[in-house]
């Protein structure tokens, strides 16, 4: 395959597949750009839920590189982040501090917009973080978030919400405490399952063989025990945005 291919999975769910890991972050790179232009120009402002990992850090880079990026008011828009680890500000493994380093700091970003979660530098625990976190989201006025990026565990996680944690059963607030992780570090803050859902545009963006298995089982709706992404479904469009080795299961 040298060129992305897409397809419809039962429940309306698109898939986008691409040859490779590069050519998928510069193609979520380029929607994604094209998705904050619609959003300004629908709205004013554009709220986006970012994500972590290798793929999560990548997509900066490739906004970074891309020249429609200066058509953007970056000004206007207002940044969060599905889940982050309860670390000091400015620690290597918060999954902001990776975005920051990949290309997120080099946009002209109003600070003031950029919300991160605070770590034990700046709050009393794990809930409390999430208390705050769940409070500047209501404060901000966000409503729905325009776009939803999520990357998958290979044991089909999604934020800090794993198949068949307790914190995943949180339904009565905007972000959660999890303690005791099954990856580390053991206590992080996510946003739950409702706020999730709270999204125009949902994208899952997959790129690896060992997330195959993940990926179908998320594209083919399994349960909660099994897929936490499976639970998740923007409210006008859900994307599966992949390279060849994660669809490889489908």
């Amino acid at each position: 395959m040298t060129t992305a291919h897409e397809s419809t999975a039962p429940g309306g769910v698109e898939v986008v597949v691409h040859p490779g890991k590069q050519q998928l972050s510069d193609a979520i790179a380029a929607r994604l750009v094209t998705a904050v232009l619609d959003a300004q120009a629908r709205r004013g402002v554009a709220h986006l839920s970012l994500t972590g990992g290798s793929l999560g850090s990548d997509i900066w880079g490739s906004v970074a590189a891309c020249a429609a990026r200066s058509a953007v008011d970056w000004s206007r828009v207002e940044l969060w982040w599905g889940d982050e680890r309860w670390l000091d500000a400015g620690d290597p493994d918060r999954n902001d501090v990776q975005n920051d380093a990949a290309g997120l700091s080099s946009l002209p970003l109003d600070p003031s917009k950029v919300h991160r979660v605070p770590g034990p530098d700046a709050s009393e625990s794990v809930e409390a973080s999430a208390t705050a976190y769940g409070e500047s989201m209501r404060e901000s006025g966000a409503g729905a978030f325009d776009v939803m990026i999520l990357g998958v565990g290979p044991d089909g996680h999604v934020a800090s919400l794993f198949p068949g944690h307790p914190a995943q059963q949180s339904a009565d607030a905007i972000a959660v405490a999890v303690h005791d992780s099954p990856k580390p570090p053991p206590d992080r803050v996510s946003l739950t399952f409702e706020a999730l859902r709270r999204s125009r545009e949902v994208w899952f963006v997959v790129a690896g063989g060992d997330k195959a298995e993940a990926v179908a089982n998320g594209v083919a709706g399994a349960g909660p025990d099994v897929s936490s992404a499976a639970q998740v479904r923007g409210e006008e469009r859900t994307l599966w945005l992949l390279d060849a080795d994660a669809a490889g299961g489908l």
